[in-house]
């Protein structure tokens, strides 16, 4: 996104930006509870489930007379979802850098995905078809969403504040989804004494998801406020402003191939938070309670993690503790193979494992893409970043999907995820970060 990026403000303006700090803490808020609740513990069970019931005597569903194995339908939908999602990004970016009108977009974004969210209520009986075009519209309208979000940063936070307003941003969504998941648990484990029924409970979590966000996410587009374009007018169309800006990262090629890098293991990472509820589910036997206790422990451990990791990396350097996460995620994943059935205590050992490596990979990584960016271009190359972040990772659920379509096996599925760490970890180690940082045009840190 092509904003201003803010210098440290006169006192006058230190007031305002603080206000519009706090308001923009409250989207993540807002938004976390979709990530965790829908996506990562309820929705790929129970839509796993449903198109099971609709499936015919192979357990095959047909949807555009596709045949799909109905334990792949939901793998599949998320990566639709993702190239749904590429396709909106470059548009809706070039129309907020055009125009400066940012909070409308994100205000479209959001109460769409929350709308589709909501509508999860009605997901029951054999309905597979209406779960996966409500996932598409909400997940594409997520990424869109958290583009706009995050394209804010560069202009409610100097330099120096960067880190620390991003930092807050991720513990709001932690403490927001870790709240929530616990009211889930609550009304999911005594659905009986809430009268009402298993399947029911669960439309009723996906649906508060979707009012939950719509409801915070009220907060920031109150605080938030819209800038004029810089130049206005200059902002390509589309396609044409990532063209242009993918161009502009050739002249840094080393800086691009740290955001290959990214990518590559940052997909692993998207489909092994979007996949493990329905390997535990479908593959371990494991009750919906016990994979709300594993997500909530991940949440826990993600904070944790990250602090843990920061302080690694300012004695180790970021570059190697990231190149260690790496390690850590393929030896988590490899060890998920093996995990007995039925044994919810591995699968809390294997959900501490990703919850300690999850925060820390993602913070760090953010963090050492700052150092690569050329001067007066933080927001362009954000973009990518996010495009990267949460726009490009659609093929890891494709082939977490059709892994299990050739063998019908989720753990042969959930092992295929090894190579997206292995060639991440090598393209990775491949990028000299101080020289990167220097042909960049920035200081390089005493460790990095």
């Amino acid at each position: 996104m092509g904003a201003d990026t803010v210098r440290t403000p006169s006192a006058d303006g230190a007031a305002e930006l603080r206000r519009e700090q706090r308001g923009w803490y409250f989207y993540d808020w807002a938004c976390s509870v979709y990530s965790t609740s829908v996506l990562t513990v309820f929705l790929g069970p129970y839509l796993t489930s449903v198109a099971e019931s609709a499936a015919d005597a192979e357990g095959y569903v047909h949807p555009l007379g596709i045949p799909v194995r109905a334990g792949s339908f939901f793998a599949y939908s998320v990566s639709l979802s993702v190239i749904v999602a590429v396709l909106a990004m470059p548009l809706v970016g070039a129309a907020a850098d055009r125009t400066g009108r940012k909070k409308p977009l994100l205000a479209a974004a959001a109460y769409l995905g929350a709308t589709a969210t909501t509508a999860m209520f009605f997901l029951d009986g054999d309905r597979y078809l209406l779960g996966g075009v409500l996932l598409v519209v909400a997940n594409a309208a997520q990424s869109v969403a958290m583009m706009l979000y995050n394209s804010y940063l560069p202009q409610i936070a100097p330099p120096e504040q960067r880190d620390a307003v991003s930092s807050r941003g991720w513990a709001f969504g932690y403490a927001a989804g870790s709240l929530v998941l616990v009211v889930n648990l609550v009304l999911y484990t005594g659905h009986d004494g809430f009268g009402v029924s298993e399947s029911t409970a669960v439309r009723i979590c996906l649906a508060s998801a979707g009012l939950w966000w719509g409801a915070f996410a009220l907060i920031p587009l109150r605080r938030l406020r819209d800038r004029r374009p810089a130049a206005r007018g200059a902002a390509l169309p589309g396609f044409r402003q990532l063209a242009a800006t993918v161009r502009d990262m050739r002249r840094h090629p080393l800086t691009l191939a740290f955001l290959l890098a990214y990518l590559v293991y940052n997909d692993g990472v998207q489909t092994v938070i979007s996949q493990a509820s329905v390997y535990g589910s479908k593959e371990l036997g494991l009750g919906q309670s016990t994979l709300i206790g594993a997500v909530l422990l991940v949440q826990v451990l993600a904070v944790a993690g990250a602090l843990a990791m920061g302080r690694l990396a300012r004695t180790h350097g970021a570059k190697r503790t990231i190149l260690g996460s790496l390690v850590a995620w393929t030896l988590t994943l490899a060890a998920g193979y093996f995990l007995p059935a039925g044994a919810p205590v591995w699968f809390f050992v294997l959900a501490a494992g990703i919850g300690l490596v999850l925060g820390g990979s993602q913070a760090l990584s953010r963090s050492l893409f700052s150092h690569l960016v050329p001067p007066g271009k933080e927001a362009e190359y954000f973009s990518a970043y996010e495009m990267s972040d949460r726009g490009m990772s659609w093929l890891g659920p494709l082939l977490f999907g059709v892994t299990y379509q050739l063998t019908g096996s989720y753990r042969d599925a959930i092992v295929s995820l090894v190579g997206f760490f292995v060639i991440g970890f090598a393209l990775l180690a491949r990028v000299p970060v101080r020289r990167a940082i220097a042909e960049a045009g920035n200081p390089v840190p005493d460790r990095i």
